[in-house]
């Protein structure tokens, strides 16, 4: 264990995981705290490099985690310290650096059935964590991240996902041509597989589609939509009718996206 009571460059590594997308993705490593999103963590096996904790009294479960948990080094933080790196108003009593966990399309791990969920260039942070979220409640294998959007290990991304970031498989693919093959490995192994995209303009129902079989569900960029390369790719593409009442010309992107996940388990159940 390390006592930290300046802003050293140790402070200021740790300050840079949680403000630099760029420097934390050179490391390889981002910051966690909350208590649910720490467990699961551990729980999931992703490797906690390291705890941060103040000069205070901890809990039993912060105890148990420092003794019980393999680290390369923990910290021991001025409580004023630990307090500027909390994003919390409450600081929190033990945070963590976890090495991050970069899947390939080889990695992923497939039922039986596959449901896959691509999300085109999010551009919220608050809505990547909550379709995470979503994607884990609603039994998604895995969630493919496409184009230029907000970074998948953003603190806000985190706390927004509560837990679920990590337990479900999130692929960041940049290339298209890497996508199309993963596409084409799918069909050859599962047969049948459709992809179907999501858009706010009047197209099918999303209940008029068959959604029992293997499938890709396409989510657009919250402000752009889809991407047309993407569009074309699809085999048709989906809304959820709205009322002929409403004012609202859209649903926000994490919460139309969670209606369409809700729909192929439904179908998928009442098979």
């Amino acid at each position: 264990m390390t006592r930290i009571m300046v802003r050293n460059n140790i402070f200021q590594h740790i300050q840079v995981l949680k403000t630099n997308r760029t420097k934390r993705n050179r490391y390889g490593e981002f910051v966690v705290e909350g208590v649910r999103n720490i467990n699961e963590a551990i729980k999931n096996g992703w490797k906690i490099k390291s705890f941060l904790y103040g000069e205070g009294k901890l809990s039993e479960w912060a105890k148990e985690l420092l003794a019980t948990v393999k680290t390369k080094e923990n910290y021991c933080f001025s409580d004023e310290l630990l307090g500027e790196l909390s994003g919390k108003e409450d600081t929190s009593e033990l945070m963590a650096i976890v090495e991050m966990k970069e899947f390939t399309p080889e990695q992923i791990k497939m039922s039986e059935t596959p449901f896959l969920v691509l999300f085109d260039r999010p551009s919220n942070k608050g809505n990547l964590g909550t379709a995470i979220r979503s994607c884990d409640a609603l039994g998604v294998d895995a969630l493919i991240l496409t184009g230029h959007g907000v970074d998948l290990y953003d603190p806000e991304v985190i706390v927004a996902s509560m837990g679920s970031f990590f337990s479900l498989q999130v692929l960041r693919i940049a290339e298209t041509d890497v996508l199309e093959k993963m596409i084409c490995k799918i069909k050859e192994t599962h047969g049948e597989f459709r992809m179907y995209g999501s858009t706010a303009h009047q197209q099918k129902a999303i209940y008029e589609l068959e959604l029992t079989v293997p499938l890709l569900l396409f989510i657009g960029n919250e402000t752009k939509g889809l991407s047309y390369g993407y569009k074309e790719l699809c085999d048709e593409l989906c809304t959820i009718p709205m009322a002929e009442t409403s004012t609202a010309s859209s649903f926000n992107v994490s919460c139309a996206a969670s209606i369409l996940m809700y729909e192929v388990v439904r179908q998928r159940r009442r098979r």
